[in-house]
């Protein structure tokens, strides 16, 4: 059984949520990297037999993923993803703060901030896995009621 590294204080039931997911060849290094780089918030981390089985990252705004090490075994499973293939879309209401602050700690920027036609602002990262990560002030359309 995984034994986690990180526990909090208190915790709260979440809402069913969609929970993007990757892995990583060097797991802990890209946890520190989203966490202490990028400004996720460390909400579990479960570690076994020296690679993190499961962690979750939380974005403060709102939304989260999931990640662990890479296992080539799991293909046989029918899960396994290849470091580096994921991309996704983080909304913030700081768009241009995030930037600035990513950009003064080297951090490879894949697009550079611009307002877009559809009226968000954003930009594009690549983290150390190649991993693409875009930041925008977009929410998405308004959702439809029945």
């Amino acid at each position: 059984m995984p034994t986690p590294t990180d526990n909090t204080s208190s915790t709260t039931e979440r809402a069913p949520d969609v929970w993007p997911t990757l892995q990583a060849t060097d797991a802990p290094a890209l946890i520190d990297f989203l966490v202490d780089t990028v400004g996720f918030v460390r909400t579990a981390v479960y570690e076994d037999g020296g690679r993190v089985a499961h962690a979750e990252l939380d974005w403060p705004e709102g939304g989260a993923i999931m990640l662990g090490s890479h296992d080539p075994q799991a293909a046989s499973q029918g899960w396994c993803q290849k470091p580096g293939t994921f991309g996704a879309y983080v909304v913030t209401d700081h768009v241009d703060a995030l930037y600035a602050r990513l950009g003064a700690a080297g951090v490879k920027v894949i697009r550079e901030i611009e307002d877009q036609p559809y009226g968000s602002r954003e930009f594009a990262i690549e983290d150390p896995e190649g991993n693409k990560w875009s930041f925008g002030t977009y929410r998405g359309s308004p959702r439809r009621t029945p």
